[in-house]
């Protein structure tokens, strides 16, 4: 079971103690069943009439959907992780809650299609620590940004599913639509929060690294 640190107590620790606690959220995060706060947008609709390739089509998206929200996982860890202030360690606390309904939800759906999650999962959240943990050394506004960029990557990821999931297969498309509406909200909230623009490199490697990402995922 995912346990969550509380905002009051999170300036009380060191910074060890604060890094120790965001691996072991990262163990939780990869190794054991996430729990929703929220019911999922799938309950309630009735199993879908898929054929085989329709099946295996949409396990493979919503797995990669899966690992989006382990990467969604690291990245707010280590943004917390190095956030200069107070506020903004909350701020990404706050979403990364949201997000473990998001991850719960994605890896539910995989199972009720009958297929597995990522095989790579430890290595897509290290590889997404980093990153966030780049983006936060980077200061606090430009960590905002870089949530911007990423949510703004996501939101387009998850239309792109929603042209290529099967049209009857409406718990995987109520998810994905709750998702990408939650994912525009974090990115607001980041502008709103004082972000600054990432440069066009920078947004161009993120694209790239996200398509590596979710090309291998769907087959592994």
């Amino acid at each position: 079971m995912h346990s969550k640190t509380s905002p009051a107590t999170f300036r009380d620790f060191s910074f060890g103690d604060r890094l120790l606690g965001a691996l072991d959220s990262g163990l939780r995060t990869v190794f054991a069943p996430a729990r929703a706060s929220r019911p999922s947008p799938a309950a309630g609709f009735e199993p879908a009439a898929l054929s085989a390739a329709q099946a295996r089509e949409a396990g493979a998206l919503m797995r990669v959907n899966h690992v989006g929200e382990i990467c969604a996982q690291a990245l707010y860890q280590s943004q917390a992780l190095f956030g200069r202030s107070e506020e903004l360690r909350r701020h990404f606390e706050r979403a990364a809650e949201e997000e473990l309904d998001h991850l719960a939800w994605t890896a539910e759906r995989v199972a009720d299609l009958r297929t597995h999650t990522s095989h790579l999962a430890p290595l897509w959240w290290a590889g997404a620590f980093a990153c966030g943990s780049l983006a936060g050394l980077a200061g606090d506004r430009r960590s905002l940004g870089f949530v911007v960029e990423t949510e703004r990557q996501v939101e387009a990821h998850l239309a792109s599913h929603l042209d290529r999931l099967p049209e009857g297969d409406t718990a995987s498309r109520a998810i994905v639509e709750q998702m990408k509406r939650e994912e525009a909200e974090h990115a607001d909230a980041a502008l709103a929060a004082g972000a600054l623009p990432l440069p066009a490199p920078v947004r161009s490697l993120m694209r790239a690294a996200a398509k590596v990402m979710t090309t291998v995922a769907h087959r592994v």
